[in-house]
């Protein structure tokens, strides 16, 4: 499995927006990857497990 790490670009496996990786954190049971995007000029963000993620080239 790729490890997915700060500055990668992700999107969730089910599909949506492109994201980009701020960092991961290992909350005790999971790792957890905070990620951001813009949707027009505003930014969102979100933290995901890593295990919904894949990498886009």
């Amino acid at each position: 499995m790729t490890e997915i790490k700060a500055g990668d670009n992700v999107q969730l496996k089910s599909g949506g927006p492109v994201m980009t990786v701020n960092f991961v954190e290992n909350d005790g049971s999971t790792e957890i990857a905070a990620c951001s995007w813009f949707i027009k000029d505003k930014k969102q963000s979100s933290r995901f497990p890593v295990v919904t993620l894949k990498l886009v080239p």
